[in-house]
C-alpha cells in the first residue's frame, strides 16, 4: 500500500543517514588502523581523536590497537599494555595492571593499603576491553571488574617513570661548593619550637647529608632532647646516648686521640646506622678538628670516569667486623654489603659502606675479581682523600652536627688535651618520616 511503502522509504532513508554517519565515524578509524598494521609511520600505535569512540573489545591473544588522545598512544600484546604518554613508553604487563587497581574493592584509599589477594590473580589475564581517554585509561576485566588509572599516576608509577625520576634530591659536594653555599646553621630554639626551623633543618640535611643546630646547652641531656626532636634514637652496643673521652674505655679507634682518617660508622651492622649526632662538649687542647667528605660526589665522580670501577663496587660484597672484648663489653658483629649501594631500576646510589678499619677478611669473590675490586677501591679511595674533596670543621660546645651516615664520610685530626663528646645515632626511616609530614621528599 503506499503508507507502507512509504514508511519503508523512510526506514530505508533512516539506515542510509546511520549508515553514512557510521562510515564517516569510523571508516578513517579502520583506515588508520589497517595502515597501521600494515607498517605505516603509525606502527600499529593507536591514537586518541578528540572523541573516542566507543569501547573496542580485545581479541585474546592477538595485537590490538584502537583509537584514542592526542598525547597518548596505545598498543596490545598478549601479555602486556605499551602505552606511550608524553615522552614516556611503558610496558605494563596485564598482571600488574590488574594487581594495582584502585577501586574500592580492591585498595584501602584510608589505609593505603591494597585489599585485593595478588595470589588469586590469573596469570595469563587479558583485560576484554580497553578505553583510554585525555586522561584515564579504563580496563574490563572477563569478570567484569573495571579498573581506571590515571595517566599521569601510570607516567610516575611506572618502571620506566621510575627510571626517569631521583628518589632523594641531593646536592653533591666538595669543600668549595659547600662553603660558597652559605649553608645556614638553625638556631636550636627555632628547631625546637617552630616547623619552619624544623623543615629548614632537614631540607639542609636532606640536600648536603649534613646540618648543623647551634645553641644548644652543652651537656648530653640538652643533646638527647635535639636529637629527639626529628628521630627515634637507635639503641646499639655503644647504648643510647654515648658519651667518651679518649680513654680507650672501648675497643676502638675512636676512644683515642689519634688521627681517624674518613669512614662510615657501623659498617658491620647488617643495616648501618642512618644518621649520627655529634655535639663537642669540652676541649681543652689542640688540634681535633672534624673532617667531611661527601661520599656520594667521589663516587659519581668514579662512575663518569671509569663506569666499570663503579659497578664492580656497587656488586661484589663484602664482610666488615667488629669484635670487643673490653671489660664487660663482648660483642662480636659482622654485617656483609657491597661498598657502594644503588637502586638496581636507576643505579641511584643510596648508601656507601666505606670503613678500611673494620672490613674483614676478603674472601666472598673467586681470585679472577679480586684485583679488579682492588683497582676500583684505590680509585674511590683516591677521590675520598683529594684534598678539595675535605670539609673540616671545628667542633665546639653549643654547635651540634648531624651527619647522614648512609652517604657522608668523617674523620678527625689528632688532638691534645681533655676533649670530651657525646651523641648517638637515629634511625633513618624517622628522620625521613619527620622530613615527608614537612612536606619535603625524602
Amino acid at each position: 500500500s503506499p503508507r507502507r511503502r512509504a514508511a519503508a522509504a523512510a526506514d530505508e532513508g533512516k539506515l542510509r543517514a546511520a549508515f553514512s554517519a557510521w562510515t564517516r565515524m569510523w571508516w578513517p578509524r579502520l583506515a588508520w588502523l589497517l595502515r597501521g598494521q600494515h607498517g605505516s609511520p603509525g606502527r600499529g600505535w593507536a591514537r586518541l581523536p578528540q572523541h573516542p569512540g566507543p569501547v573496542l573489545p580485545v581479541p585474546a591473544h592477538h595485537h590490538s590497537t584502537a583509537p584514542e588522545s592526542p598525547c597518548c598512544a596505545w598498543q596490545l600484546h598478549q601479555d602486556h599494555l605499551e602505552l606511550r604518554y608524553g615522552s614516556t613508553v611503558m610496558r605494563l604487563d596485564f598482571v600488574w595492571l590488574r594487581d594495582h587497581c584502585r577501586s574500592a574493592s580492591c585498595y584501602n584509599a584510608k589505609t593505603s593499603q591494597r585489599s585485593l589477594d595478588t595470589a588469586s590473580v590469573d596469570l595469563d589475564i587479558q583485560p576484554q576491553a580497553v578505553r583510554v581517554d585525555e586522561a584515564t585509561l579504563f580496563l574490563t576485566w572477563p569478570d567484569g571488574h573495571v579498573t581506571r588509572y590515571g595517566l599521569e599516576w601510570l607516567a610516575k608509577n611506572s618502571y620506566e617513570g621510575q627510571k626517569q625520576q631521583v628518589m632523594h634530591p641531593r646536592i653533591l659536594w666538595n669543600a668549595e661548593i659547600y662553603q660558597q653555599a652559605q649553608v645556614p646553621s638553625v638556631d636550636c630554639r627555632s628547631f625546637l619550637e617552630t616547623d619552619e626551623g624544623l623543615k629548614e633543618f632537614l631540607q639542609n640535611f636532606l640536600l648536603y647529608g649534613i646540618a648543623f643546630v647551634e645553641n644548644v646547652t652543652p651537656t648530653k641531656e640538652d643533646t638527647k632532647i635535639v636529637a629527639e626532636r626529628v628521630s627515634i634514637i637507635r639503641e646499639t652496643i655503644y647504648g643510647r646516648m654515648w658519651h667518651f673521652t679518649s680513654d680507650f674505655s672501648r675497643g676502638d679507634t675512636a676512644y683515642t686521640k689519634l688521627a681517624l682518617d674518613r669512614h662510615t660508622d657501623t659498617t658491620y651492622f647488617q643495616e648501618p646506622c642512618g644518621i649520627q649526632v655529634f655535639h663537642c662538649l669540652k676541649h681543652e687542647g689542640t688540634g681535633g678538628r672534624t673532617l667531611l667528605v661527601d661520599g656520594f660526589h667521589a663516587a659519581e665522580r668514579v662512575l663518569r670516569q671509569a663506569p666499570e670501577h663503579f659497578q664492580l663496587l656497587a656488586k661484589v660484597p663484602l664482610k666488615h667486623e667488629y669484635v670487643e672484648n673490653v671489660g664487660g663489653c663482648h660483642n662480636h658483629m659482622i654485617g656483609v654489603g657491597p661498598v657502594l649501594n644503588v637502586y638496581p631500576w636507576n643505579n641511584e646510589l643510596y648508601l656507601i659502606r666505606y670503613n678500611n678499619y673494620d672490613r674483614a677478611v676478603f674472601n666472598t669473590v673467586p681470585h679472577d675479581v679480586v684485583r679488579r675490586w682492588y683497582r676500583a677501591h684505590r680509585a674511590l679511595t683516591a677521590e675520598l682523600r683529594r684534598p678539595d674533596n675535605e670539609l673540616w670543621v671545628k667542633l665546639k660546645p653549643g654547635k651540634a652536627l648531624f651527619v647522614d651516615n648512609w652517604r657522608v664520610l668523617h674523620g678527625r685530626e689528632a688532638f691534645t688535651g681533655y676533649r670530651q663528646l657525646c651523641g648517638c645515632y637515629l634511625t633513618r626511616d624517622d628522620v625521613l618520616n619527620t622530613a615527608r609530614l614537612l612536606g619535603l621528599q625524602a
